[in-house]
């Protein structure tokens, strides 16, 4: 497969064009930021590690009967993908109190939702800051079909599932975790992006340590190797 145009570039990752109308090559990036860019640097090795690490994830689900935009991997750094029409939607799907949620509503951070899976809506606009959206507010910008949004939560949920035996048998607990879907040619409803480090929050079962991107956003050192423990547990057999 040829590989053509750039058609986007984003702050983890490139997308290009390939021979293949329907078929794009995604590329990982070792660049990472926090804070909506205000904090930048460099992961060594991250695009390798989440490459890895989101197509064993999108594996695992297309197995599970989730529909993804995986095809296959196309290098150490970059996967073959389906081209979607990405939703201004992002989901993120909260099992355990962290980050901006235990600002929100006071709980200290490492809390257990009464009611796992939380999950919450975010508008995906650079200028907006991504904000925080109520149903009202997804109805009002008409950017999701009422249809849409709850077979895209409806598979939020789903994946939330999968991940969380996955990881349990891994001796990882998944606290929250970003995604994001498009539309296919047909119509249909289909996980695009990624799932890794960079948007999970992974913690160890026993000592709680972060295994994520926290560990850049709040200079607690051992990025890299946090993101090789997880694609070292990823890879291998249940514990």
């Amino acid at each position: 497969m040829t590989r053509l145009e750039r058609l986007y570039e984003g702050k983890a990752k490139i997308v290009y064009a390939t021979d293949d109308p329907d078929v794009y090559i995604q590329d990982f990036k070792d660049s990472a930021t926090a804070f909506d860019g205000a904090k930048k640097g460099t992961i060594l090795e991250k695009g390798r590690m989440n490459n890895a690490i989101s197509s064993r994830l999108f594996t695992l689900l297309e197995e599970a009967g989730v529909r993804t935009h995986f095809l296959g991997l196309d290098s150490p750094t970059a996967m073959r993908i389906r081209r979607l029409d990405m939703l201004k939607v992002e989901f993120v799907v909260r099992n355990v109190v962290a980050g901006s949620l235990s600002k929100r509503i006071g709980y200290p951070e490492g809390t257990a939702l009464k009611k796992p899976p939380l999950v919450e809506y975010y508008y995906k606009d650079d200028a907006l800051h991504d904000p925080l959206l109520c149903l009202g507010h997804l109805e009002e910008l008409g950017v999701v079909t009422p249809e849409e949004l709850a077979e895209a939560t409806r598979m939020a949920r789903k994946i939330d599932e999968e991940l969380q035996k996955f990881f349990a048998a891994r001796g990882l607990i998944l606290v929250d975790f970003k995604l994001e879907f498009g539309r296919d040619p047909q119509g249909n409803i289909v996980l695009g992006d990624e799932i890794s480090p960079d948007t999970c929050r992974l913690w160890d079962a026993e000592t709680q340590e972060k295994l994520d991107k926290d560990r850049f956003r709040r200079d607690l050192g051992g990025v890299e190797e946090a993101y090789a423990e997880v694609l070292r547990r990823i890879l291998a057999e249940e514990e």
